[in-house]
């Protein structure tokens, strides 16, 4: 559904000595779920750190395998290929996860929806395409997306998909889940503290070895070396959404390449969405939600849900923010 386009400036501390331990940071970098992934660990030694970032990319394998739309004998594809035809009895995992992403599509009435992925592709930002598609074929493009016609069956865990064509990805949210699964199972490691990125969908635990808090800055959207704020990320997560490298201009007028999946119209008005949550899942979803939904009605719905804030750059760089969100400028 969109592209994460990451801002993060991460402040990190690559040695520090406590007063009783010696504690190292640890940091990887990885393509994991065909994406940038950066895996950050505080542990008592180097050797040791590396082997709990192995073990996590890991656990990141095993959801990809999962959730992939591409890899044909994950459940996700079996899900795909029997549409319109039966339900598909999944595991308790991935229905949990379909389960949330419906009720993230009511809250957000259809601005977040998992069945996007049955979107006829009919923009291009590519930098070829000079008009707009014809409204008919914006229609048809969306012909069989929507959140209520993935059927749940609880008490037999199954899913089905109940138009021919209709597929479910998890572009806007697998990322985020993924990262705090492997978070998850750091901590029922014991890892004290530590930051994992997936490509800008960010989530953290404890503090630096230093006994810092882990800092993110918010970047400029013109100069992204420039941060406007720093802003703490204590035991939560954050995910940034933007079109400053994909859109068109077309008779003037900005399109982001995140289209609303209820419509088939690329969004306008908005250049990036940060939203902090407990979990980057929630975090990932809600900032596709937010940018499609607009300024005025993202910043609204978010302002309804405990734990959540976030943060809208819109077309003409001006910085809004959720209630509470409170900017420590540091240019």
């Amino acid at each position: 559904m969109r592209r994460a386009v990451v801002f993060f400036l991460v402040l990190s501390c690559f040695l520090a000595v406590g007063q009783e331990k010696k504690y190292v940071t640890v940091k990887k970098a990885l393509n994991l779920m065909g994406t940038a992934f950066e895996i950050t660990v505080v542990a008592p030694s180097e050797e040791i750190g590396y082997i709990n970032i192995d073990e996590a990319a890991s656990e990141i394998t095993r959801i990809e395998k999962m959730i992939s739309s591409w890899d044909p004998d994950s459940e996700t594809s079996l899900i795909n290929k029997n549409a319109g035809i039966r339900p598909v009895k999944v595991s308790r995992e991935l229905f949990g996860l379909i389960e949330r992403a419906i009720k993230i599509s009511e809250i957000t009435d259809g601005a977040f929806d998992i069945s996007y992925a049955s979107v006829d592709n009919i923009w291009k930002f590519d930098g070829t395409m000079k008009n707009m598609p014809s409204r008919g074929a914006i229609a048809q493009s969306v012909s069989k997306v929507g959140y209520k016609k993935i059927v749940l069956d609880a008490e037999v865990q199954s899913v089905f998909l109940t138009q021919k064509g209709m597929k479910i990805g998890f572009g806007a949210i697998g990322k985020g889940y993924a990262a705090d699964k492997a978070k998850a199972f750091l901590m029922s490691k014991g890892v004290p503290g530590g930051l994992i990125n997936a490509s800008g969908d960010l989530t953290t635990w404890g503090t630096k070895a230093t006994g810092e808090k882990w800092m993110i800055g918010i970047a400029n959207p013109l100069s992204k070396d420039k941060v406007f704020s720093w802003l703490p990320v204590i035991e939560s997560s954050v995910a940034t959404s933007g079109n400053y490298e994909k859109y068109i201009v077309i008779n003037g007028k900005k399109y982001s390449h995140i289209i609303d999946p209820r419509t088939g119209y690329p969004t306008s008005g908005v250049q990036s969405v940060t939203v902090f949550a407990k979990y980057a899942e929630l975090c990932d979803a809600l900032a596709t939600a937010v940018f499609v939904m607009g300024k005025d009605s993202g910043i609204h719905m978010i302002n309804q849900i405990d734990g959540v804030e976030v943060v809208v750059v819109d077309d003409a760089n001006k910085i809004h923010r959720s209630s509470g969100i409170l900017f420590n400028n540091n240019q």
